[in-house]
C-alpha cells in the first residue's frame, strides 16, 4: 500500500522562494487524483463520481471529493502539498503578522480563504486553502505585498487564525455595517421617553379639553388608514387573479437529475456556490431534525454551504452541535459577545464566512422543500440584474396543534400567497421575511448587510434595496416552520416584530424628501400604508371596538356627533374590510394542503385583538429597550409528527367538526385590528 504524504510544516521563516516557484503551470503539475489513488487516499470509484462532478459544475475536485466525505481532510491537504510544492503551515503554533492581514483585510482574507503569514527572505508567505484560485489572486497580492509565496493551510485553521488576532474588529464591523442615517443604532432611548411622555401629557390634555375633536379626529385617522390598508390587500388579491406569465426560459436537468441552468453565450451555465445561513440560539435538540429537513435539500451537497451561526455564549447550543455528527457540508460559525445579541448582527459576522455568491437565510425549524435551492439558482440565472433579492412562501407544518395555530397558518398564507406577491407585481416595496431569503452576495455586501440594531432586520433590509433601486421578487416554494400556538407566546413575537416595524419607519423617515426621491410616490405611498397605517390600526383597533355597544342597543358617545350619513358609511367600510379579508383567506388557503381551513377563516375576526395587545407592548418597548431580541419559542410542537400531518391533509382533508359560532346581530361589524404583517422573523 503505497504511503501517505506527510504534511511539511514551516515552523520556523522560510529561505526566500523563487518567484518561478511561487505556482506552478498546470502542465507541471500531477494530477490531484492521481496523487491521492497513490497514496492510497480515495476510493477509485468515489474518484470517478467527483470528477464527472467537477467537468459539470467547475469546482476543485478536492472540493468535490471533501463535501461528500471521500476523502480525509490531512491526506488532502498532503496531497495538495505535493501537487503544488507548497509548504504547509501550522497556523496554529505560529500566529500571523496582524499588521499583514490589516493591509489585505479580515473580511478580505476569510472571503477568499488567504491569510498573510510573515515576511521571509524579501517575500511575503501567504497561506491559502485553495491553491486552484490562488493564481487570480496573484496580481492583487503583489501589488500589496510584492513577492509572494504559496503556502497551504485547512480553511478551518486560516479562519482560526484571524479570528485569534482581528475578532474584535470583525464583531465591531458586523454591528455598523449599515450606514448611521439608515440605521436603528442611533436610537435615544431617553429622548424616546421624554417625547413619548410629552405625547401622552398632549394627549391627555386634549381629551379633558375637547374630547370630542381629539376622539373623532383619532377615529378619522382610524377609518382612513383602514380603508387604504384594505384597499391595498384587495389590490393585490385582484392582482394575483390575473394570470401572469411565467419565466420565458426554463432550466433542464441532465439524466442524473442535476439541473442545468440557461444557456448563456453559447455554452450552459455552471451551478453556483450556494451559502445559506441558520442562526441558531438556546436550540437543545434541533440538530438531528436541521440535518435531516436540510438533508432533502437535492441540490449538489459539494455545492451546498450551510452555516449553523451561534452565539459564544450560549453554551446550550454549542453543547448540541458538538455531540452532533454534521455532514461535510455543514459547519458552525461561533459569534463572539458583544453588547447587542441581535439576528442581523450574527448574519453580518458570518456572511464573511460564507464562500458561495448566492445567500440564503434559514430558521432551525424551517423545513424547505427539496427542489427549493434549484428554483433559487435557476430564477436568478434568468431575472434582471436589478432582481437581487427571493423570497420564499413561509407555511407551518402544524397548523392542526390548536386554534391559534389554524389562525396562524391562514394569516401566513394570506400574506405570503396574496398580499407578497401582489405588492410586489404592483412595483411596491417589499418587506421580507425573516428566512426563506436569498440574495445576489454583490449587492448585499454592498448594503452593508443588515442593520445590527433592527430587530425586524428582514423587513428593513427590504426597504434599503428598493431604496438602492433593487427589486424583490416571490417565488412560489415552500419553506415549512413551526406555528407559535401559544397565546403568549404569539404576543411576544408579534410585538417584535411590530416593534422593528415603528423603528424601522423612524429610521427611513428621518429624511421624507429623500426618502420619497428614492422610492418616487407610489412606493412612498405603499410604505406608509404597510408600515404607519398597520401600526396605528393595532394601536387604535380599541376605538373601533367601542361601537359594538351599537349591537348591544346601548347609545354610544359619537352618535350624536357624527353626520347622519357616517354610520351607514362606516357600517359599509366595516363589512368591505372584512369581505376583503375573508375573500383573501380563502382563496389563499384553497390549495389541497390547507383546504381543510377555509371553515376556520371567519373566525380571524377574534384572532386580529391579538395584535392590539402586542402592538401596546411594542411601543413601550421602542421607548425603554429598543434593541431587546425577544426570542420566538419553538419546540412547543412534537416535530416527529409533522411528516404524518402533511401526508394527512394532502391524501384526505378531514371534515370540519367543530361548530361555527353563531354571528352576532350587529348592525355595524367593527373590524378587528388586523396585524398586517406577519413576515419578519
Amino acid at each position: 500500500m503505497p504511503q501517505t504524504p506527510q504534511l511539511r510544516l514551516i515552523s520556523s521563516p522560510p529561505a526566500a522562494p523563487q518567484p518561478a516557484r511561487l505556482v506552478r503551470t498546470r502542465a507541471a503539475r500531477k494530477p490531484l487524483g492521481q496523487i491521492l489513488l497513490e497514496a492510497g487516499a480515495v476510493d477509485p470509484g468515489d474518484l470517478l463520481r467527483a470528477v464527472a462532478m467537477r467537468d459539470r459544475q467547475d469546482l476543485p475536485l478536492g472540493d468535490i471529493l471533501q463535501a461528500h466525505g471521500w476523502v480525509a481532510e490531512a491526506d488532502l491537504m498532503a496531497a495538495l502539498a505535493t501537487q503544488w510544492d507548497a509548504e504547509a503551515l501550522d497556523l496554529i503554533g505560529q500566529r500571523p503578522d496582524p499588521r499583514l492581514v490589516d493591509r489585505l483585510g479580515a473580511e478580505t482574507c476569510l472571503r477568499q480563504a488567504v491569510l498573510p503569514w510573515r515576511r521571509a527572505g524579501g517575500a511575503t508567505v501567504i497561506a491559502t486553502a485553495r491553491p486552484d484560485a490562488f493564481q487570480a489572486l496573484l496580481p492583487q497580492l503583489t501589488a500589496e505585498f510584492g513577492p509572494c509565496a504559496m503556502a497551504l493551510a485547512p480553511e478551518r485553521d486560516i479562519h482560526s487564525a484571524l479570528l485569534a488576532s482581528r475578532q474584535t474588529r470583525l464583531v465591531r464591523k458586523a454591528e455598523a455595517q449599515v450606514p448611521a442615517e439608515l440605521s436603528c443604532r442611533g436610537a435615544d432611548a431617553a429622548r424616546s421617553a421624554r417625547v413619548a411622555l410629552a405625547l401622552l401629557v398632549l394627549l391627555a390634555a386634549g381629551l379633558l379639553l375637547a374630547p370630542v375633536l381629539v376622539l373623532g379626529t383619532l377615529l378619522a385617522w382610524t377609518l382612513v388608514t383602514l380603508l387604504l390598508a384594505q384597499g391595498l390587500k384587495l389590490a393585490a388579491l385582484l392582482v394575483m387573479l390575473r394570470p401572469h406569465a411565467p419565466p420565458s426560459h426554463s432550466a433542464e436537468r441532465a439524466p442524473d437529475g442535476v439541473l442545468a441552468l440557461p444557456a448563456r453565450h453559447g455554452r450552459p451555465d455552471r451551478l453556483p456556490m450556494v451559502s445559506i445561513m441558520v442562526p441558531m440560539f438556546r436550540e437543545h435538540d434541533i440538530a438531528p431534525r436541521l440535518v435531516q429537513r436540510l438533508g432533502r435539500l437535492d441540490y449538489p451537497k459539494e455545492l451546498l454551504d450551510i452555516l449553523l451561526v451561534i452565539e459564544e455564549e450560549d453554551m446550550v447550543t454549542r453543547t448540541a452541535l458538538s455531540a452532533a455528527d454534521l455532514p461535510h457540508w455543514m459547519r458552525t460559525v461561533v459569534v463572539p459577545q458583544g453588547p447587542i445579541k441581535t439576528k442581523p448582527r450574527a448574519l453580518n459576522f458570518a456572511l464573511n464566512f460564507c464562500r458561495g455568491s448566492i445567500i440564503g437565510v434559514y430558521d432551525a425549524e424551517d423545513a424547505p422543500d427539496a427542489d427549493q435551492i434549484h428554483k433559487v439558482v435557476r430564477r436568478f440565472a434568468e431575472a434582471p440584474e436589478d432582481v437581487v433579492c427571493l423570497q420564499g412562501i413561509l407555511d407551518f407544518y402544524n397548523p392542526r396543534t390548536n386554534w391559534l395555530s389554524r389562525c396562524f397558518t391562514v394569516e401566513y398564507a394570506s400574506w405570503f400567497r396574496v398580499v407578497l406577491p401582489g405588492i410586489a407585481r404592483m412595483g411596491l416595496v417589499v418587506p421580507l421575511g425573516g428566512t426563506t431569503l436569498f440574495f445576489r452576495r454583490g449587492p448585499l455586501e454592498e448594503l452593508g448587510g443588515w442593520d445590527a440594531h433592527n430587530v425586524t432586520e428582514d423587513a428593513d433590509l427590504g426597504l434599503r434595496l428598493a431604496r438602492r433601486g433593487y427589486r424583490t421578487e416571490l417565488i412560489h416554494t415552500v419553506t415549512g416552520e413551526e406555528a407559535n400556538c401559544r397565546a403568549l407566546h404569539w404576543v411576544k413575537q408579534r410585538s417584535r416584530w411590530q416593534k422593528g416595524y415603528a423603528m424601522t419607519w423612524g429610521v427611513h423617515m428621518r429624511n421624507p424628501a429623500r426618502l420619497w426621491r428614492e422610492l418616487g410616490a407610489w412606493r412612498m405611498f405603499g410604505f406608509q400604508v404597510m408600515f404607519l397605517g398597520s401600526l396605528t390600526q393595532s394601536l387604535l383597533a380599541p376605538l373601533l371596538w367601542t361601537f359594538w355597544v351599537l349591537a348591544l342597543g346601548l347609545p354610544h358617545a359619537f352618535a350624536a356627533a357624527l353626520p347622519g350619513w357616517m354610520l351607514p358609511a362606516m357600517t359599509a367600510l366595516f363589512l368591505g374590510s372584512e369581505a376583503v379579508n375573508i375573500l383573501c383567506g380563502l382563496w389563499a388557503v384553497r390549495g389541497p394542503r390547507h383546504r381543510h381551513l377555509m371553515p376556520w377563516v371567519p373566525t380571524l375576526h377574534l384572532y386580529h385583538p391579538l395584535g392590539t395587545l402586542s402592538a401596546w407592548k411594542a411601543l413601550h418597548e421602542v421607548v425603554t429597550k429598543p434593541f431587546y431580541w425577544d426570542k420566538t419559542q419553538h419546540g412547543l410542537f412534537d416535530g416527529s409528527h409533522e411528516e404524518a400531518e402533511d401526508e394527512e391533509v394532502l391524501v384526505a382533508p378531514p371534515p370540519f367538526a367543530v361548530p361555527m359560532p353563531l354571528p352576532m346581530p350587529m348592525p355595524i361589524p367593527v373590524p378587528a385590528a388586523s396585524p398586517q404583517h406577519p413576515a419578519p422573523r
